[in-house]
Parts: structure tokens; C-alpha cells; sequence
């Protein structure tokens, strides 16, 4: 179903004013409750849908079950010309038809998909089905669009909307990076610049900011809806040595309401922990990319159709887990930084009821993750590339660098994604590598290292917010928040420092009581106490001086952006160094740290 009124793109970006604004939010309403059955939206998607509706590139940061999905379906129906929905994962394309399939009304656009997975008949017939207006929807993956015979022909069609799902996984920041997303700002330039939206469940400022660049946004609205999901309780179990920890784990896994995930860092700790549960009777099997892709199929159909008790899974159990009913989500090692964490434990609770997120933890485990998220920038690598594009004089296609240099495909794109930010090389339309600046191949490899270094100190740094956030004394949620630049008033409630530090003001206060025994051994188990409970006799002097999202400048690390400030300390995202947390005792007595006059919010 398309709108055949006239009132698509063109007509939609002449509607600025209030009342073209307000007949939009009817429209797209209407819409939602006649063509999908939905009577209300919810916060940010009416918001978002608006822009969209309007022509304006936008990016939607909302937490995992809060509807990113319906951002682009509503106004897909008033625009004329199919939309383009990029998708990660062959089970999520799926996901996503059956969905819109099984969800509208009779009204309700078609979807198709294209990937590798299907027949030639069946691939033919979804093409049929754009060209000629019997679908709304087409779903490819980043790898279909690397080819250049799919972006002509996706291009006669004319697309109003291209969609960039889970767009996370364009930025080299970010947690699922994955480099065939690289190329999609080329991509949507070749289909005649539609509308770019992008939508993530988890992104941090750094990683929003090269989603919106990477995929050549024009002053993108940013939408970013609360990242809370208060029905989640966070707790932190720290442990000093290795055997209590595993056995911890296992034992919550088997006791905790099911069904639930465990993650795991290592491929072999996934297998030990499903065959363990599996000896206690659950019905527990292991996922993980070194496993045949029959066994991981196998796994997600599995847990998806309420088959399995737990999945005990790396990393690469992720994107397309949409369960709602999942009890629990439980680490046994520490990822490697909060937007990691806050979208494995958000696969957890999506029904709203109550669900839990477990972190075991021990100092330990940040040495490894540290290992897994250093890097080695090879400049002579970076100077090899660099030269073969400049050597070539005229554009040359990627398989004729890759022969040139030697490189594999992955290595390549690395190298290439950071001299095209140093400004030494540029991707054509027709993604080509083409040289580009006016800096000698071995200047270019100097300032793309130097890029690069940046990349790995914000990595490390993100481990180190990982370890703040299991030794915290404070709201465990005010502190995951803050991470991403969202404010939150403690106590939360619902998680263990909060609920822990309300029984002992119960306790001081004469009501007795006996605090729980997961919390009575907490400095034996390698955490800092707890502070005893204070009321503030009064704000601070400078209470809110270096409140979120202000800029400041520190006398050593340069501009950064506050992303929280809390009693005593305030966490800052610097350009150069990556996030630090500060006391601002220190830093305001010793002048370090000041408001950045000359920096917009």
C-alpha cells in the first residue's frame, strides 16, 4: 500500500510549519491504527516518524523492544517508492517479514527480502514484487549491496527511504562494527539519495556521531529516546578467585526462572558452561561463530521457539534475539564495554516483567578484555595501501588493491576506512578506491595511525568504565545511564547498591532487619564497601557546573563532553583520551577541569 496522493517526499519536506506538523502527526496515527493495529506510539516513535515523513535524514536511538521498527513502517505507507531496509542477519530479514506479515491488517504493506539464502525463483519474484508496487518493503543485507548489479537495479527503482538497521554496526566505535556497513553512504547516493534513517538500540555519543558521518546524513535529526528499562534489576557479583566464580554462575543459571542467557568471553567457556548445566538437567546448548552453522541455527531456533532452558552464547549470539520472555541474562566475564553490556542484559524483560542481569566479576577478567580490545596499527600495512591507490593514478577497483598489497579483504577495508578519515583516499560511487589530499603515502599512514590511537586509548578506556561500573558503591543504573549521556536521579530501586544501601538506612534508623547474604561478604569478595548512608546537608557550590552534556576543557586531555556528574565525581568523554572519571574535588580545586566557553552544547 503506497500513497498515490501526492503527498510523498516532495510535498512532505514543504511541511514545516505548525500545522503541516500537526496534520502529519494525524496522518502517520491514522495510519498506525488502521494499516497495523497500533492506537498508541510510543515516546520518541511519533517524534522520529515525523521526521522521516518530512524528508529529513534521522537517527533513532531507542532501547531494544522499544518499537524502532514501526519508525519506518508508518511512514513507508505515505511515501511513494519502495523502502530499503538494510538487515544484518538473514534470521532477522525473516523476523522482520513474518512480522510485518503476521502484524498488519489486510491494508498491511508486503515485505520481500533478497539474500543468499533463497532460491533463484523465490529472489526473482521478490524483485518482481518492488518493480511493481506489490511490496513495500525489500530487506537486503550490507554484503547484497557490495554488489554493484544489485544497487543498479535496487536504483530503478526509484526508493524514497533507505533504512540502515542496527546502524551500530557501522562504526569502527562501536561493539558489532562490521565493515560492509562501511559503504553505504556510497550506497545511497547511487539510488539517488533517499531519506537515510538509521536506527540502533545502543549507541554512546562517539558511535552516534560516525553513524551520522560514515552514512553521509544531512543535518540528521537525532532522536534519542530514554535508554532506562527500570524492570531490569542490575547486580554485580565479584569474586576472587576463578572456581567460585564459574561455580556461581552455574548455580544461578540452574535456580534463576527460565529461560535465560549466559554469555560467555570464550568459545570454550560457552561449551564448559552448557555441558555442566546440561549435567544438572536443563536443557542448555552453546552458540558461538566457531560452531557449524547447522549447530547455531539449530541453537537459535531453538531458544527462539521456547526449546532450550539457556543458552550459554559469546558475543555472537546477538542482533535477531527477539525473545520477550527472556528471565535472565548473566555475564560470567566482563564484555568489553557498556554498550556491549547494556545490549546483551537488554535482551532480558522485553514482555516489561520483571527480569534479571547478573555481572560476575572479577579484576581479572579486565586483562583480557583489555587484550581483546588492543590493537596494532601496522603503519608500513597503512603506507603499502596508500601507495597503490596513489600509484594507480585513476580510480581502481578493490580486488586490484587487494592484488596489489596482498592484504586480506578485512585487513584491506580496516586500512582503507582509516586513510579515507586521514584524507588520503576516497571511495567512488562506484566504490572504486581513488587517491585523494595532498599527503605523500607514508604522511597519510602517520596521521592514520594517529587516528587509529586515538580508536584504541577510547577502547581501553570503555574497559576501564566497564570496571567502574561493576566496583561501584552507587546506583548501578544512574552510572549505566550516565555512560550514555542520559541523567537519572538515584536511588533506582532495583538494583542491588540501591537496594542494599535502603536496608541500611532502614537498619540505622532502628528497623532491624538483616541484609541479604549475597551482600554481607562484599569486601571479602574483591568489591569496595559500601559508604555508609548520608543525607546532603545542602547542594555543592558547584553542583552543576559540569552538568551532562556540557563541554569542558582539561588542562592536559583537551575538550571533552560531560556524559554525568554525581556527588562527588563526573564522568567525561575526552577527544583524545576516551572516557576518565574524575574527582571534582581535585579537579575544580586545582582549576583542571573548566567549562568550555567557546563549545556549543
Amino acid at each position: 500500500m503506497r500513497d498515490t496522493t501526492g503527498s510523498g517526499r516532495g510535498a512532505a519536506r514543504a511541511g514545516d510549519g505548525t500545522g503541516d506538523g500537526a496534520r502529519a502527526r494525524d496522518r502517520l496515527r491514522r495510519v498506525a491504527a488502521e494499516v497495523f493495529g497500533w492506537n498508541e506510539l510510543r515516546p520518541g516513535q511519533a517524534e522520529a516518524m515525523e521526521q522521516v515523513l518530512r524528508g529529513r535524514d534521522t537517527l533513532v536511538v531507542m532501547p531494544t523492544g522499544a518499537g524502532k521498527s514501526a519508525v519506518y513502517q508508518v511512514p513507508a505507507v505515505l511515501l511513494p517508492g519502495p523502502t530499503v531496509v538494510v538487515s544484518p542477519l538473514i534470521a532477522l530479514q525473516r523476523d522482520q517479514v513474518e512480522g510485518l506479515a503476521e502484524g498488519g491488517g489486510p491494508d498491511a504493506p508486503k515485505a520481500v527480502a533478497v539474500n543468499s539464502a533463497q532460491a533463484a525463483g523465490e529472489t526473482a519474484e521478490a524483485w518482481r514484487a518492488v518493480r511493481e508496487g506489490d511490496a513495500e518493503f525489500l530487506l537486503l543485507s550490507p554484503e547484497q549491496l557490495a554488489k554493484d548489479e544489485v544497487v543498479e537495479r535496487l536504483a530503478r527503482t526509484g526508493p524514497s527511504l533507505f533504512v540502515v538497521d542496527e546502524a551500530q554496526c557501522i562504526s569502527s566505535w562501536g561493539h558489532d562494527f562490521r565493515p560492509d556497513y562501511l559503504r553505504l553512504g556510497h550506497v545511497a547516493r547511487r539510488l539517488g539519495r533517499p531519506t537515510v534513517l538509521a536506527l540502533t538500540a545502543t549507541a554512546a555519543p562517539p558511535v552516534r556521531e560516525e553513524i551520522t558521518e560514515r552514512l553521509g546524513m544531512e543535518r540528521p535529526a537525532r532522536i534519542v529516546a530514554g535508554f532506562d528499562r527500570p524492570n531490569l534489576r542490575l547486580e554485580v557479583r565479584g569474586f576472587l578467585e576463578g572456581e567460585d566464580k564459574r561455580r556461581a554462575v552455574v548455580e544461578r543459571a540452574a535456580t534463576e526462572p527460565k529461560p535465560g542467557i549466559v554469555y560467555t568471553a570464550t568459545r570454550r567457556e560457552a561449551q564448559e558452561y552448557a555441558g555442566q548445566l546440561a549435567e544438572l538437567g536443563l536443557s542448555a546448548l552453546a552458540y558461538h561463530a566457531g560452531l557449524p552453522s547447522a549447530e547455531r541455527s539449530r541453537a537459535h531456533e531453538a531458544f527462539l521457539g521456547g526449546g532450550l532452558d539457556v543458552v550459554v552464547a559469546t558475543s555472537a549470539f546477538g542482533m535477531g534475539i527477539d525473545k520477550p520472555d527472556v528471565r535472565f541474562v548473566l555475564h560470567a566475564s566482563v564484555p568489553g564495554s557498556p554498550d556491549a553490556y547494556y545490549q546483551e542484559i537488554g535482551r532480558a524483560g522485553r514482555d516489561g516483567a520483571p527480569a534479571l542481569a547478573v555481572l560476575h566479576y572479577r579484576p581479572e577478567d579486565l586483562g583480557l578484555r583489555k587484550f581483546f580490545s588492543s590493537g596494532h596499527t601496522d603503519t608500513g600495512t597503512l603506507t603499502d595501501v596508500a601507495e597503490a591507490v596513489r600509484g594507480g593514478g585513476a580510480p581502481l577497483p578493490v580486488s586490484r588493491v587487494r592484488e596489489r598489497t596482498g592484504l586480506s579483504a578485512s585487513r584491506l577495508t580496516a586500512a582503507v576506512n582509516l586513510l579515507e578519515e586521514a584524507g588520503a583516499v576516497t571511495v567512488t560511487p562506484g566504490g572504486e578506491l581513488a587517491p585523494a589530499g595532498e599527503l605523500g603515502p607514508r604522511e597519510a599512514a602517520d596521521r592514520a595511525a594517529e587516528l587509529a590511537g586515538a580508536r584504541y586509548r577510547l577502547e581501553r578506556s570503555r574497559v576501564e568504565m566497564m570496571r567502574g561500573y561493576a566496583e561501584t558503591s552507587g546506583c548501578r543504573r544512574r552510572f549505566l545511564l550516565g555512560y550514555f549521556g542520559e541523567e537519572y536521579e538515584p536511588p533506582c530501586g532495583n538494583c542491588d547498591n540501591c537496594l542494599a544501601a535502603g536496608e541500611e538506612w532502614d537498619r540505622a534508623r532502628g528497623g532491624g532487619g538483616r541484609e541479604p547474604e549475597r551482600y554481607e561478604e562484599r569486601g571479602a569478595r574483591g568489591l569496595p564497601e559500601r559508604p555508609a548512608p548520608r543525607v546532603e546537608e545542602g547542594p555543592r557550590p558547584d553542583a552543576g557546573r559540569f552538568r551532562t552534556g556540557v563541554r569542558v576543557r582539561h588542562r592536559e586531555w583537551g575538550e571533552g563532553l560531560v556524559m554525568s556528574e554525581e556527588e562527588d565525581r563526573v564522568t567525561v568523554l575526552f577527544d583524545t583520551v576516551g572516557y576518565r572519571t574524575l574527582s571534582l574535588e581535585a579537579v575544580v580545586g586545582q582549576g583542571l577541569l573548566t567549562p568550555d566557553e567557546g563549545a556549543g552544547d
